[in-house]
C-alpha cells in the first residue's frame, strides 16, 4: 500500500523509506473485526438511507458562556498562557458538557457525531503550548462521543449510532505563503502535517472513533497529508475504517482557499478508498447547491453537506432557522446529490432535527459502494 500511495502522492524516498520501515504493532483480533463490521454496517445503511450527521459543536459550547476559569478546571489552573477558546481541551476539563452536546444531536436525529478534536493536532495546540497534550485530548474526546453514542445504540438497535473522528485543517497551509512579501515560503511541510495527522488518527482510533472524518479543507495538500497519515496507520494496523472527506468552498468563484473547483478538489483525492466527499462551512445551504452537483455526477463515492446556517451577519452570527435551512436542504433530497447531510456553523439540535425529520421521506442517492 506504502509503495500503491506513493505512485499516487508523488513523495520523497525519506517518506517512503519512513513508511516501509515502520513496524506493524499487536492488533487484536478483536478490534480489527470491529472495524470491518463497522465498514460493512456503514456501508449496508447507506443503501437504504440518507445518513445525518451532527451539527456545530462550537455554537453548542458557546450556549454554557465558559469562562476562562471554567476551560482551565483545576488541572490546569495555573497553566502560563490563556486558554479560553480552546474547545478541544473542554473534553478534559468540561467532559460532561462534551457529552451532553452528544447527547442532544443524537437525540434529535442524529446518526453520525463529530468528535470534539476539530484542533486536535500538535500543529494547532501550538497556538496554546498544549502539543504534549494532543493524544490524550483525541483519545478521550472519541471515547466520551463512543460511549454516548453506544447509550443510544443500546436503546435502538434499529438505529446505530457513529461516532467520526475529527480532523480539522489545521491552522497552517502547505500550498500557500502566509507571507505575502515572500511567494515561496511555508508556514508548514507536508512531512510536518503527517506526522501531526497521524498522531491525531492512532488517538481518535485508540479512543472508539468509526469513521475518520477529514472536514473543513481549504488546502488540499493539508488534506492529502492527513489521508497518507490515515493510510499508514491502516497499513501498521492491518485494518480498514470509514474515511469522509469534506473540503470547503470559501467564496463565491467556487473555489477553495488553494485556488481548486470543485471537480479538481474531487479528482485530487479520489484515489484514496473513502467512503464519501462533500463540503462543509464558509457557504449556506442554497450557496452549496451547484457545487454538490458537481459531485453528485463525478464521482461514485457518496457524497457529503453539512453546511452553515447561513451566512453569518455582521456580527458573525447565524440567524437562519431551522425550517429555513431545512427546505434549502430540500432540493439536495429532490436532485438526489447526497447521502449524508448535517450541519456547520450555527446549527443546533433544533437544525439536525428538521434535516432528519425530511430526510426520512427520501431514497438514498444512488452510488457504487464496491468502490468504498
Amino acid at each position: 500500500m506504502a509503495r500503491l500511495s506513493a505512485v499516487f502522492f508523488g513523495f520523497s524516498k525519506q517518506v517512503l523509506q519512513t513508511v516501509a520501515t515502520k513496524k506493524m504493532p499487536h492488533q487484536s483480533l478483536t478490534h480489527n473485526t470491529i472495524l470491518y463490521g463497522t465498514m460493512k454496517r456503514i456501508q449496508d445503511i447507506l443503501k437504504e438511507r440518507i445518513l445525518v450527521l451532527d451539527g456545530a459543536m462550537g455554537t453548542m459550547l458557546q450556549r454554557y458562556k465558559f469562562t476562562e476559569e471554567d476551560f482551565r478546571g483545576k488541572r490546569f489552573a495555573d497553566w502560563e498562557h490563556p486558554l479560553q477558546g480552546n474547545n478541544d481541551l473542554l473534553s478534559l476539563t468540561q467532559p460532561e458538557a462534551i457529552a451532553e452536546v452528544h447527547r442532544k444531536y443524537f437525540a434529535a436525529g442524529a446518526d453520525i457525531v463529530e468528535t470534539n478534536t476539530f484542533s486536535g493536532t500538535t500543529i494547532a495546540m501550538a497556538d496554546y503550548f498544549m502539543e504534549d497534550l494532543v493524544y490524550e485530548l483525541n483519545y478521550e474526546s472519541a471515547r466520551i462521543a463512543k460511549q454516548v453514542a453506544d447509550e443510544f445504540t443500546a436503546k435502538e438497535p434499529h438505529k446505530p449510532r457513529f461516532v467520526a473522528g475529527s480532523i480539522g485543517p489545521t491552522n497552517k497551509t502547505a500550498s500557500m505563503s502566509p507571507d505575502v512579501n515572500d511567494p515561496g515560503f511555508r508556514g508548514v511541510t507536508f512531512d510536518e502535517l503527517r506526522i501531526a495527522y497521524k498522531q491525531q488518527v492512532e488517538a481518535l482510533l485508540d479512543g472508539g472513533s468509526d469513521i475518520l472524518l477529514v472536514e473543513t479543507i481549504f488546502d488540499t495538500l493539508n488534506a492529502k497529508a492527513a489521508l497518507f497519515a490515515i493510510e499508514e496507520v491502516k497499513e501498521e494496523r492491518n485494518i480498514d475504517v470509514p474515511i469522509m472527506v469534506s473540503g470547503t468552498i470559501t467564496d463565491a468563484s467556487g473555489r477553495t482557499l488553494s485556488g481548486q473547483t470543485a471537480e479538481a478538489f474531487l479528482i485530487s483525492i479520489s484515489h484514496i478508498p473513502i467512503l464519501s466527499v462533500g463540503f462543509n462551512c464558509a457557504l449556506g445551504a442554497s450557496q452549496l447547491v451547484p457545487h454538490l452537483e458537481v459531485l453528485a455526477a463525478k464521482t461514485g463515492f457518496g457524497v457529503s453537506a453539512h453546511p452553515n446556517a447561513g451566512l453569518p451577519n455582521a456580527f458573525g452570527e447565524y440567524d437562519e432557522t431551522a425550517e429555513q435551512m431545512a427546505a434549502q436542504i430540500k432540493e439536495y433530497l429532490d436532485k438526489s446529490l447526497v447521502n449524508i447531510v448535517g450541519g456547520c456553523c450555527g446549527t443546533t439540535p433544533e437544525h439536525i432535527n428538521a434535516i432528519a425529520n425530511l430526510v426520512k421521506d427520501y431514497k438514498p442517492r444512488n452510488i457504487a459502494l464496491e468502490t468504498v
